[in-house]
Parts: C-alpha cells; sequence; structure tokens
C-alpha cells in the first residue's frame, strides 16, 4: 500500500511540474533562470535572464519584460522578447506580486527592485546597465508605462518604454467606471478596486498617482505605444491620451495602432511590429 501511494505521489507531482510551462529558449540562446531579484517580507521574488550562448565583446543592453496578467496572474515564462537576444540585448523577464494577497504599490516596487538587480548584477552577466528599456503588455504595459513617467532614484529609471496596451488612466478604465451596467458591487470587485485597495472612483488621488496619464513630465523616457484598434479590454484611447500628452511636454514618443488587433495576439509579434521594436531600441539603447 506504501509502494502504491508512493507511486500516486510522484505522478501527480510529475503532473504538476509538466503542467507549469517551461520558457522557450531559442537557438543561440542561454537561459539563466530563477533569479532571486528581492524577497520583500521574505517572498522570494524572481527573473529569468536571456543571454546570448556565446558571451559577447562588450556589455549588451537590458530589455525588461514585465507580463500581463490583470496584476493577479500571468507568468514570466511568457516572454516574447526573447528573439532580441539575436540583436544584442539581454532580455531579463521579471515576475511581481500578485492581487489580492499584495495591494499598490507593491508591483511597481517589484519593478523597480528588478530594475536595481540588473544594474548591481550588469557585470556578472555582460550586462550595460546605463542602458535599460522596460516593456510590458496590458496590466504590465501598465507598469512600464509608470517606470518611464514616475520620479524616481537614477539607479531605478529606465532608458525606454515599451507599452503594449496597458492602462494609463485607472479613473476611466469601463471596470472602474459606474454606469447602468456596472453597480458599486461590481466597481468593489473590479481589478483596479483589488489593485488599489478600493473602489476605484472613491480614491482619486491615488488612482492618479497608480496612473501613468497624470506623471508625464519633460524629460520622461521614450516611449513606443502599440494597441490594438479591436481591443475591448484596454480602450485604445488610453494609449492615444497617454501618446498626446508625453507628445505636449516634449516626450519622445511613437504609437501604432494595429488595425484587426485586439488586447495582445498574434498581430503584435508579426515581423512588421519587430521591426519597429527593433528600431526604436536601436535608437534608445545603442547610442
Amino acid at each position: 500500500m506504501r509502494q502504491s501511494l508512493t507511486w500516486i505521489g510522484l505522478c501527480v507531482m510529475a503532473w504538476a511540474g509538466a503542467a507549469e510551462k517551461a520558457p522557450k529558449v531559442p537557438a543561440g540562446v542561454r537561459l539563466s533562470a530563477d533569479l532571486e531579484y528581492a524577497s520583500p517580507g521574505g517572498k522570494s521574488m524572481k527573473l529569468d535572464l536571456y543571454l546570448p550562448e556565446n558571451p559577447a565583446s562588450k556589455p549588451l543592453p537590458v530589455v525588461m519584460w514585465v507580463h500581463g496578467g490583470g496584476w493577479k496572474g500571468g507568468s514570466k515564462s511568457s516572454c516574447p522578447g526573447t528573439w532580441l537576444v539575436a540583436q544584442g540585448y539581454v532580455v531579463a523577464s521579471v515576475e511581481h506580486r500578485f492581487i489580492p494577497d499584495y495591494a499598490w504599490p507593491a508591483q511597481i516596487e517589484d519593478c523597480h527592485a528588478a530594475v536595481r538587480w540588473l544594474r548591481a548584477n550588469a557585470a556578472k552577466y555582460g550586462m550595460d546597465g546605463k542602458h535599460i528599456a522596460a516593456w510590458g503588455g496590458s496590466s504590465g504595459g501598465h507598469l512600464v508605462a509608470l517606470m518611464g513617467t514616475l520620479d524616481a532614484p537614477s539607479e531605478e529609471r529606465v532608458q525606454a518604454v515599451i507599452d503594449w496596451y496597458g492602462p494609463t488612466d485607472l479613473l476611466t478604465m469601463p471596470p472602474n467606471v459606474l454606469s447602468e451596467k456596472r453597480t458599486r458591487a461590481n466597481l468593489a470587485k473590479a481589478n483596479g478596486a483589488l489593485l488599489l485597495g478600493g473602489i476605484v472612483m472613491d480614491q482619486p488621488e491615488k488612482a492618479k498617482a497608480a496612473s501613468a496619464l497624470y506623471q508625464v513630465s519633460a524629460g520622461d523616457a521614450p516611449f513606443l505605444i502599440m494597441h490594438g484598434d479591436q481591443d475591448t479590454s484596454v480602450p485604445v484611447d488610453q494609449s492615444v491620451r497617454l501618446h498626446e500628452k508625453l507628445k505636449s511636454v516634449g516626450v519622445e514618443s511613437s504609437l501604432h495602432i494595429i488595425a484587426g488587433a485586439g488586447h495582445g495576439g498574434k498581430l503584435f509579434e508579426a515581423p512588421a511590429q519587430q521591426k519597429l521594436i527593433e528600431e526604436f531600441l536601436a535608437r534608445q539603447l545603442k547610442k
């Protein structure tokens, strides 16, 4: 009986391990996985580094990916930017603490901690700690947009931002707006409410402090913003308004609305979009 139970236990463990999605590693790329970059409150926070198999002759600029998932899910193992290693970058894919267990500002604190770790460990991994871009999608886009606009110490600042369809104004995101279809009970269950610790419309100043649109100022990092015109989760206006605000204060910003694209999907990884990303990063990180 003991042998049978042991065998069943091993099978369950093997199944659970297989169910976790393993990162995809392109040819010519070496993965250094699950590196602890911080331990807030004793909780181990990790990132994955995608490095060239053959060490480069000089330090490489870094692109840090922050995954989406409504601040409550998602995984660093799903990183769409690993192809950039072949273009002369180190790619870091970062996890962050999730709602509802961890409310704001835990998520942005984790992102800043990851940047500090990348700079502190630049020499060890052949990275150029002076040239770091932050790239994220959906809620990850929300976080990287704030990384490019919030006032922060120099060791936490990034030199460029790629914002994929991120919420940039929590006050006007549909799940946070009272309407005939959304009661206060609905608003209290929204991800934005879980993020801020209460209904978003009831705490406008806190919502603005956690929204890139209200943090824009001259001297912010250059932005590449990409959004699908068929996105039903994050209105394209969230990106349009951020782009216009950045331009109004003299910050470099490029907005690309992808025809036929929804909230993410393969159209964002098409060759035309990759070319835009490569050209943007080359301008900002390889000067």
